[in-house]
């Protein structure tokens, strides 16, 4: 039975990805803002319901790991495998206005999150912080919105009423598709897993936070196929901030308060705040995530699922496995990432003196 929800999903999954980008797309067209907008917003906040049913419904019931463990799990799987796999299937241009300032406020929304819960808790009036964190990134990004709006040409826009609901009504097929088909594969993976006596910390970082995190998925990879760049990388960066500010402080805000594990707090939350600090190097070198970068994307989050399994069976492989990722492959990635900014900072240097 949960074999079949799982296809069931993965083809709703797919269906719901395709009838979303190509709605997103015309819409953005239609009402003469950027695809890189509605990637942001409409996209990333559509894609995103998962999470905020399950760490709400996770918060009330009393399971805050698993809303903690859904959010901070999520978005380290919406940067390593998601733009990882997005990347690899196809070179991702990232737009400048991603690396001077989505991708700073995502750094600086991690670190904030970090220092709410450092104290063991995430407390109401710290949950309608985010809220109102989120609310006031919301405007601004209407507000760049607007602007970028009086730049297209008005016959872009002359008659669009019509297809704009057309737009509208292929993102909500596509964004129910997502949601169903996800909400079975979770419902399985879970039931599965609970069986074999995995922990609900682990069962939010991984199977939770992967399965709701499937729409995301779906849709960055529909994207970066349709060559619609900027809804793919728009879509993981602003499902991110969705996460921390707005699923995490509501659950904060309806509980009352969320306890937050040690373990989350000393290992987690730094890899989520790594992850997000990672993407200014990646994002800023040629403005583009290259098929390299992709697949070092998707290696870590394999290392980082592998790193949850064995910690959770206390398997005699931790140490070694520790030993291994601190001494050589994290070091390697520095430099070489290093090395990439220096060529593409001299680069810059000599296109400025030309």
């Amino acid at each position: 039975m949960a074999l079949l929800l799982a296809l069931c999903g993965l083809a709703l999954l797919i269906a719901g990805a395709e009838s979303l980008v190509r709605g997103a797309a015309r819409l953005a067209t239609a009402v003469g803002v950027s695809p890189l907008l509605v990637g942001l917003t409409v996209v990333a906040w559509g894609t995103s319901a998962p999470e905020l049913a399950v760490s709400l419904a996770a918060a009330v019931q009393g399971q805050p790991d698993i809303a903690v463990g859904n959010v901070v799990g999520s978005n380290v799987f919406n940067v390593l495998f998601i733009l990882g796999a997005a990347a690899a299937v196809a070179p991702l241009a990232v737009s400048q206005q991603l690396v001077r300032i989505e991708v700073p406020i995502l750094v600086l929304a991690s670190l904030f999150s970090w220092y709410l819960a450092a104290d063991g808790q995430i407390t109401r009036g710290e949950g309608f912080a985010l809220l109102a964190t989120g609310l006031a990134y919301t405007g601004f990004a209407l507000r760049t919105g607007a602007a970028a709006e009086n730049q297209v040409p008005t016959d872009a826009v002359d008659g669009a009423a019509m297809r704009t609901l057309g737009h509208v009504a292929l993102v909500v097929v596509g964004l129910a598709a997502l949601v169903l088909g996800s909400r079975w594969f979770v419902a399985g993976a879970v039931h599965i897993a609970r069986w074999f006596g995995v922990s609900e910390l682990v069962i939010g970082l991984t199977i939770v936070a992967g399965g709701t995190s499937l729409p995301e998925l779906a849709t960055s990879i529909v994207a970066a196929v349709r060559g619609e760049r900027d809804i793919s990388v728009g879509n993981v960066v602003g499902s991110n901030l969705f996460n921390l500010l707005f699923v995490l402080g509501g659950a904060a805000a309806v509980s009352g308060y969320v306890p937050v594990a040690q373990g989350a707090l000393s290992f987690d939350f730094p890899v989520m705040v790594a992850v997000a600090v990672a993407c200014l190097p990646v994002f800023f070198t040629g403005h583009r995530i290259a098929r390299w970068e992709g697949w070092l994307f998707f290696g870590y989050g394999i290392a980082y699922w592998t790193y949850l399994f064995l910690a959770s069976a206390h398997h005699d492989a931790l140490p070694a496995f520790h030993v291994v990722m601190l001494a050589f492959v994290i070091p390697l990635t520095l430099v070489t990432v290093a090395v990439s900014v220096a060529r593409q900072i001299r680069s810059d240097l000599r296109s400025a003196n030309v």
